[in-house]
């Protein structure tokens, strides 16, 4: 069956980095957009960054320009979001999302909290 299963989150201090991962199965993950979505407490979830299917396009949330990179490795139906100068703004449940219109994809989430 199909899965997305997220890692890589956790308790960082504000200037820190993250490195999330988001491993697929159970589906041609190859022919497939990626993204990154967060949701904070009390607020909607958001798009953070996306992938195109061969990697050649990316783009980002305003809010994280320069800070995050979204990336992926086909061969290992992988997709990356490395997150650095982390602010405590940037604290919510990371999740990842798997389209192909009109298919969809998403995983269970990981936390990431940026305090001190």
């Amino acid at each position: 069956q199909v899965q997305l299963v997220e890692s890589g989150g956790g308790l960082v201090q504000p200037g820190g980095s993250l490195r999330l991962s988001c491993a697929a199965s159970g589906f041609t993950f190859t022919i497939y957009v990626m993204r990154w979505y967060r949701q904070a407490p009390g607020k909607e979830r958001e798009l953070v960054a996306s992938i195109s299917s061969a990697g050649g396009n990316t783009d980002y949330a305003d809010s994280v320009k320069g800070r995050f990179t979204i990336s992926r490795d086909n061969a290992k139906n992988t997709v990356y979001l490395q997150m650095n100068s982390l602010k405590p703004e940037d604290t919510a449940v990371y999740y990842c999302n798997a389209v192909r219109i009109p298919l969809g994809y998403w995983g269970q989430g990981t936390q990431v909290t940026v305090s001190s």
